[in-house]
């Protein structure tokens, strides 16, 4: 077992243990960042507070162009519908893909259709299929999501939003819903999301082009997981305080060390997080206050 999988069983260890407060908090800041990396790539100008004012207090900052705002809240819309898909264990197909785009670019009317028109990737060497073999690409597509094997669940994520961007199916929207299709099978198989940053965007479109031309996903695998383990590293270090170590030495010991250099290196010793521990469960007949 690697870094990346020790730190991400940790992750699920830890993600159960959140208060609803919590919970919520980190949901909201991942949305808000999620949307702005995304949007943000794609030429969307807005900042990270003022896509968090849109998002998370309804206020659009003065001299929000209605392009910049639908993108933003079309967006969120589209994560939300990602997550309550994946909630109602339903499984990423084609008809779900278009329904992720018609939420992508809702004002358009193009949302979930097509294009019927050849397109270019702007800076990149691969041109996209020709519009008439679209349907067929998609059709070919969906099949091998469903039957193809991979050897983990960041490797299918990492070949689904390559392989979608590749085909470029969608006149406009591809690269947001190709990022929010990634996340939806990471979500389904219990995986942290991940957001691609905007400073990462040369490597990343490096990337992409890299298996468009020669059919590697090895840049792109690599990025991803770089992307994912610095973010479980964040999420680790601020909730190192719900690590169950007593627990872990038990259940998992594997991950017993990864788990102690959280906790040092968030302050708290072996002492202090069984105490912790001990004063956030209930006792016995006795349920939490509120």
């Amino acid at each position: 077992m690697g870094d990346l999988e020790r730190k991400i069983q940790l992750f699920q260890s830890v993600f159960p243990k959140l208060s609803e407060f919590e919970k919520t908090d980190w949901e909201e800041n991942f949305l808000v960042e999620f949307t702005h990396d995304s949007t943000s790539i794609e030429g969307n100008t807005l900042t990270l507070i003022e896509t968090k004012m849109i998002l998370a207090d309804a206020i659009v900052p003065a001299e929000t162009t209605l392009r910049e705002l639908d993108e933003v809240r079309g967006h969120a819309d589209a994560w939300q519908f990602v997550k309550d898909c994946v909630k109602g264990n339903v499984p990423l197909s084609e008809n779900i893909i278009k329904d992720i785009h018609e939420r992508v670019i809702p004002a358009r009317g193009a949302g979930g259709i097509y294009r019927d028109v050849p397109v270019y990737i702007r800076g990149a060497q691969h041109v996209p299929p020709n519009p008439r073999k679209v349907w067929d690409a998609m059709k070919n597509f969906a099949y091998r999501m469903e039957h193809d094997t991979f050897a983990s669940p960041i490797e299918k994520a990492a070949w689904i939003h390559a392989e979608f961007v590749k085909i470029h199916p969608f006149q406009d929207g591809n690269g947001r819903t190709a990022r929010l299709m990634m996340n939806y099978h990471l979500l389904a198989n219990n995986f942290p999301p991940t957001s691609i940053k905007l400073k990462n965007r040369e490597e990343y479109f490096s990337a992409l082009e890299e298996y468009a031309m020669q059919d590697s996903l090895t840049a792109f695998s690599s990025l991803l997981h770089k992307n994912i383990e610095r973010e479980m590293d964040a999420f680790l270090s601020m909730y190192a305080q719900h690590i169950d170590l007593h627990r872990l030495r038990w259940k998992s010991p594997e991950i017993e060390p990864l788990a102690n250099a959280y906790l040092q290196g968030s302050g708290l010793t072996k002492g202090e997080n069984r105490e912790k521990t001990a004063a956030q469960r209930p006792e016995k007949g006795k349920g939490a206050e509120r």
